[in-house]
């Protein structure tokens, strides 16, 4: 076993030296969880994501996620905009470069507004409720699985019949 640890030690000191610099985030972008993004007007940014908060864009960046937030355009995008579980309002100034998909939400779009890519609206409760409901079905059913196992198992034994010859 011991002549395999060179093989395995060398591909995962490789994987430690190569990552840091791939996931490494560009200048500019930004991943907040719970505190709101604000993109000034004269402001040029990167990447915006943001988890259970909403992106405010009235300058310029790259593409803007939020999961659980909305997302409020009155600037310029050049990616593309996703918001899930939240809407997106693009004001008269805004204009996205890519694709604009909201799942779960609602999309108000002045007339002026440009999307230059594929607009998606997915809303409704029940769009809602897959999103965030499907992906915990294996766990619940995990968790019935191990409840009804335990149940099962706590139930007393019948006394055994006698023996008789």
């Amino acid at each position: 076993m011991l002549h395999r640890a060179p093989w395995l030690l060398t591909p995962a000191l490789l994987l430690l030296i190569v990552t840091p610099q791939i996931l490494h985030a560009r200048d500019g972008d930004q991943v907040h969880i719970g505190q709101s993004i604000t993109v000034g007007q004269n402001e040029n940014v990167g990447d915006l994501v943001c988890i259970g908060c909403s992106i405010e864009v009235a300058g310029t960046c790259g593409d803007v996620v939020a999961i659980g937030g909305s997302i409020m355009v009155d600037g310029t995008v050049k990616g593309s905009v996703v918001a899930i579980g939240g809407g997106v309002r693009l004001g008269d100034n805004a204009s996205v470069s890519e694709d604009l998909v909201t799942l779960g939400g609602h999309l108000s779009r002045h007339p002026s507004a440009v999307v230059k890519g594929d607009v998606s609206v997915q809303s409704g409760a029940l769009i809602l409720a897959a999103i965030f409901l499907v992906p915990l079905l294996p766990l619940i059913l995990i968790v019935a699985l191990v409840v009804w196992l335990v149940r099962r198992n706590r139930r007393p034994m019948p006394a055994p019949a006698a023996w008789q010859p």
